[in-house]
């Protein structure tokens, strides 16, 4: 059994809480203090959190790109006059310098001065050494999390485009337990299946850790941002056939071609293996897993009426030649 990876759930607008609020105002106050955003100067230097961020646009523009004042402040979200007391402060140091663009004179862009680059290399140098001293303490998993959950937080607010950033690996410790509950629980929300759905995709994690012959079989356990967000399974049915089993894909990574990628591994790996055949267990309600399954080359070969999960279904068996 395996889930519909591309219906969509509907976007439910609803009243912002005073909970969520103050969460945010209260993340928001950690990070400021842990960045040291309210103190003067950054980094010991000098300058200020947001002189070093203009700093840093200017060493990161493209040289046939280079921003204006007012470029650089629609960038920002920055205050036009405090903008331009940062910049000529900057200018007064020596940090950068305005030149007239080549296509019109009238219109002044900001580029670092050799000082300018030399400064902000030591300042880009010394804030990559602090973000490695936080980070060390981590384990890799705990800095993979982290990572990801800013991504996430990125994503959500509009940082970042909604990109296929997915990749595929091999189970660790906890995963099969969270694609369980994921697929189950999206299940339930999206089909009204009950907690039965639960019992046989546990069972059929069981089963595939207790038999699993790493020689014929195979999970793949999809990542974006540091969470999971799909799954799939390759197991023995016979000498010559091998059976997919549980496609997972999460709402958040729908849209990418995660279920037509997860299907595809699947095909590649058992054509090494030399099964002859793969075969596949679903129901005709997921409608657009079927039609990655038929882009696939799969063919329904049976189908038949069941009561299961608290409703009425056609399963159906599909199979493709390898």
């Amino acid at each position: 059994m395996h889930p519909d990876p591309s219906s969509a759930l509907a976007a439910t607008a609803a009243p912002v809480s005073e909970e969520d609020i103050t969460a945010v105002r209260r993340f928001n106050r950690f990070h400021t203090r842990l960045v040291g955003a309210l103190n003067e100067h950054l980094l010991a230097s000098p300058y200020s959190l947001a002189q070093v961020r203009v700093l840093y646009e200017l060493a990161n523009a493209p040289p046939d790109a280079l921003p204006s004042a007012r470029e650089l402040g629609e960038v920002l979200r920055m205050d036009a006059g405090y903008l331009s007391r940062l910049v000529s402060g900057l200018e007064g140091d020596g940090l950068l310098q305005r030149n007239p663009a080549p296509d019109n004179a009238k219109r002044l862009l900001l580029a670092l001065t050799e000082r300018g680059r030399e400064v902000f290399a030591k300042l880009n140098a010394t804030s990559a050494g602090e973000v490695a001293e936080l980070l060390a303490p981590l384990s890799p998993a705990g800095r993979g999390q982290l990572t990801g959950a800013m991504a996430c937080i990125r994503r959500l607010l509009g940082d970042v485009p909604d990109a296929r950033a997915f990749i595929l690996r091999g189970p660790e410790p906890g995963d099969l337990g969270q694609v369980v509950h994921r697929q189950a629980a999206l299940y339930a929300r999206e089909y009204g299946w009950d907690w039965t759905f639960e019992g046989l995709i546990s069972e059929i994690a069981g089963q595939f850790v207790r038999n699993f012959d790493p020689a014929s079989e195979r999970c793949w356990i999809a990542e974006m941002e540091g969470e999971i967000v799909g799954s799939v399974f390759v197991v023995r049915e016979d000498e010559h056939t091998a059976k997919l089993r549980m496609l997972y894909v999460d709402p958040v990574a729908r849209g990418k071609g995660l279920g037509r990628t997860l299907v595809d591994e699947c095909l590649r790996f058992a054509r090494a293996k030399g099964y002859r055949r793969m075969v596949l267990w679903t129901n005709d309600i997921l409608v657009s897993a079927r039609r990655i399954y038929e882009a696939a080359g799969f063919e329904l070969i049976e189908e038949e009426p069941h009561r299961s999960f608290g409703k009425d279904l056609v399963g159906q068996v599909w199979e493709r030649t390898l």
